[in-house]
């Protein structure tokens, strides 16, 4: 069995979402040929909040290797974990190759700074590396086009890095094509010596086994007991407000034709905040103060532990998921909201991913826009009140083959897939190779 070493500068019990994409594949490599080693960072030197029940749930005979950091206190310098624990990821990725011969070094980015690991290694050692775009790298964002500002230095590193790293990658990967799309068009020649592969997070079933059998109160719904409890769990994306205030838009039109919903109904904005921790970080409300509706939507905006998550979502009534006006963004709750067995209204742009997945799994309703058209405000309105109180929601009516296909199992393999391709491409040349989510089925 080949060992492929999994960079990743957050794991468990790290409660951001980032996390579970090592984390799931690591569940399932050794089915297709590859043993996982994880390198990550000790915990005492995450900022962000830790759930350490994710530990209970992780397999004691998976190798996880915890190095040091340059803390954040009393003076913080810098706060990318990638970035303090470079040189201690550095030293034990040399040691395992040195030690243990690992066969493949595979970086999950963010932390996008932990990529440049994988050529300074690959020059060393000639360990072959590859590059995993949970988010694309090289990306426009709030504040990156203001000369001078600490946003502007980042995206301006993130020029000089990107093509440096990955000019010697034997696999890119990433949730989505689109993910690293932007990055071959400005690095061409990565697509002529790179095996390339997409896969989504995917979806465990034993997640939802171990959160049924650990129940545990969903405190947010208390206060809305014998209502049609709507949840939207996650983060705000900056392109994803223009779809958010359309559904308001939608939802306020239908609080005054129906006087009555917000005894019947609530939507309940969960870790959408402005930070992870910070209670008054408000990134919703006064979006549903701004379209009448603070009577049946409310927002709670510290993100909720992974496990408190799942809690919600099989307690609710229904899953929003709100996409962006980017095609390439992908939002990897879908999996878990339908594995939750509960109705999802999913909003996404027409190029995303996630929509043939919906669709083809039958699990809700789901309606289509794009960057410059978004849905019509009656329409949208008609259709989230036929969800309301007209739901033809069966479980049974799942079509639960589909969602085996884009599985954690299967995300798993098509990584092993590629990992595979990177491994006889060194020996037999370089052609240009694209790794489908669907050449794992079995």
């Amino acid at each position: 069995m080949r060992k492929v070493a999994i960079l990743a500068a957050h794991f468990v019990p790290s409660n951001l979402a980032a996390v579970h994409r090592a984390r799931l594949w690591s569940l399932h490599l050794r089915e297709f040929g590859w043993e996982p080693i994880i390198v990550t960072t000790d915990s005492e030197y995450y900022e962000e909040q830790t759930e350490p029940e994710l530990l209970a749930m992780f397999p004691k005979d998976i190798e996880v290797i915890r190095t040091r950091a340059f803390p954040t206190r009393p003076v913080r310098l810098v706060g990318d974990v990638g970035v303090r624990g470079l040189a201690w990821h550095y030293q034990a990725l040399l040691k395992l190759k040195r030690e243990r011969n690992i066969d493949f070094l595979h970086i999950t980015i963010p932390s996008n700074f932990s990529a440049v690991l994988g050529r300074i290694l690959h020059r060393k050692t000639g360990l072959p590396y590859g590059i995993d775009y949970i988010d694309p790298w090289v990306h426009e964002f709030p504040g990156s086009r203001r000369p001078f500002t600490k946003a502007w230095a980042s995206a301006r590193l993130a020029e000089i890095l990107e093509p440096w790293a990955v000019r010697q990658a034997s696999l890119i990967t990433g949730i989505n094509r689109a993910y690293y799309q932007g990055m071959l068009d400005r690095n061409p020649g990565v697509s002529q010596r790179a095996a390339l592969g997409a896969m989504p997070y995917g979806g465990s079933e034993g997640d939802h086994e171990y959160v049924r059998s650990h129940p545990r109160p969903a405190r947010l719904f208390a206060a809305h007991r014998g209502k049609f409890n709507f949840i939207y769990a996650g983060a705000m994306l900056p392109h994803a407000f223009v779809v958010l205030e359309r559904f308001l838009a939608a939802l306020g039109q239908l609080r005054r034709r129906r006087p009555r919903l917000a005894e019947e109904f609530h939507l309940s904005f969960v870790g959408t905040g402005k930070a992870p921790g910070d209670p008054k970080g408000f990134n919703v409300q006064p979006y549903i103060d701004r379209y009448g509706v603070a009577d049946c939507a409310s927002e709670y905006p510290q993100r909720l532990p992974y496990l408190d998550v799942l809690t919600h979502l099989h307690a609710s009534s229904g899953v929003l998921v709100l996409g962006s006006t980017e095609p390439h963004y992908s939002p990897s709750k879908i999996f878990q909201s339908v594995m939750s067995r509960r109705p999802v209204f999913a909003l996404l742009h027409e190029e995303s991913t996630a929509v043939p997945i919906l669709l083809k799994a039958n699990a809700g309703e789901v309606m289509t826009l794009t960057g410059k058209c978004l849905p019509e405000i009656t329409q949208l309105e008609q259709m989230l009140e036929r969800f309301i109180y007209f739901n033809p929601y069966s479980e049974g009516d799942v079509q639960w083959r589909v969602l085996e296909e884009y599985s954690a199992r299967a995300s798993a393999g098509a990584l092993a897939h590629g990992l595979n391709q990177a491994m006889a491409g060194l020996h037999k040349g370089i052609q240009r190779r694209s790794i489908p989510i669907s050449s794992t089925r079995s």
